[in-house]
């Protein structure tokens, strides 16, 4: 939920997304508000296991083919099941995705965090762990500046979540295995999103260096921590909108607010077919001072 907040609550999106999908969101076991603590006992899941239950959400609701949307952690398991379950995905929308296993550093750093997290439960310093691997600095606080109202309703959610259910996701993404090599494979249009403060920025380019560049863009935003959706949600909004269009899936509500792309704003050439998402072409955004 603290991934997507910003962006549902931007008025352009919900007149792009609320106007024309019905959005189921996907919590991680165990990480649902209200959720109680899982049995120790029980075995942690793999990511092969998160991406196998996906099916059972989808199947359980009568969902075919969908659209995916992820960030980070949320995205590789997304990336996964599209690999798996090729038929149940149309596209992918991925922000500061994971595709390689864990580095040594990163490898390390969660292992901190897992035990931080065993002894002491969300504790102060994974909470700073994870914010840090959330924001940029612009908008985290310091001992002078008191945090952004992003990364205090981040903190807040973070802080009901029980310790041990996190503790368990943790474990399965420290075990997660390298898809690089089969990325090709992936035939689904998939719209890559990072910001290039992000710890992961390094990792989206290779992950989309990976992808079939027929099916693929990436947008990266500049001035931006991992969490695009929550930092810079408008500089989404045009990516996104010419990459349901290439689906045909996008159309304005008389009664929505007004679209993100005024058409001043529109050149010709990016109302070709290639540009409309059969061939998505590499943007970059550039935040205004």
């Amino acid at each position: 939920m603290s991934c997507f907040q910003g962006l549902f609550f931007c008025p352009e999106a919900a007149s792009m997304l609320l106007h024309n999908f019905c959005i189921y969101h996907i919590s991680p076991p165990g990480h649902e508000l209200g959720a109680a603590p899982i049995c120790p006992r029980d075995p942690v899941p793999s990511v092969d296991d998160l991406a196998d239950q996906i099916v059972e959400v989808l199947n359980f609701f009568g969902l075919g083919a969908v659209m995916c949307m992820g960030v980070t952690a949320g995205a590789y398991v997304l990336t996964l099941f599209a690999m798996k379950y090729r038929e149940r995905v149309v596209g992918l929308i991925l922000v500061s995705p994971l595709c390689k296993a864990p580095s040594w550093t990163e490898w390390l750093y969660n292992k901190v965090m897992s035990n931080l997290l065993y002894f002491y439960g969300m504790c102060g310093l994974v909470e700073e762990f994870l914010l840090q691997r959330y924001f940029s600095k612009e908008v985290r606080g310091t001992a002078e500046v008191a945090d952004s109202d992003i990364v205090q309703a981040c903190r807040k959610l973070l802080e009901e979540r029980q310790s041990t259910n996190i503790l368990r996701f943790l474990q399965a993404i420290n075990r997660r295995p390298d898809l690089s090599s089969e990325l090709k494979r992936l035939r689904c249009r998939t719209l890559v999103f990072v910001g290039d403060n992000s710890p992961f920025h390094s990792e989206a380019l290779h992950m989309t260096s990976k992808l079939d560049r027929r099916f693929s863009a990436l947008v990266e935003v500049q001035a931006c921590g991992s969490m695009v959706t929550e930092e810079q949600p408008h500089a989404m909004l045009i990516p996104m909108e010419y990459f349901f269009m290439g689906y045909g899936l996008y159309r304005q509500s008389s009664g929505s607010p007004r679209s993100p792309l005024s058409p001043a704003c529109i050149s010709p050439e990016l109302l070709s077919p290639e540009s409309m998402g059969l061939k998505l072409k590499p943007i970059k955004t550039r935040v205004s001072s």
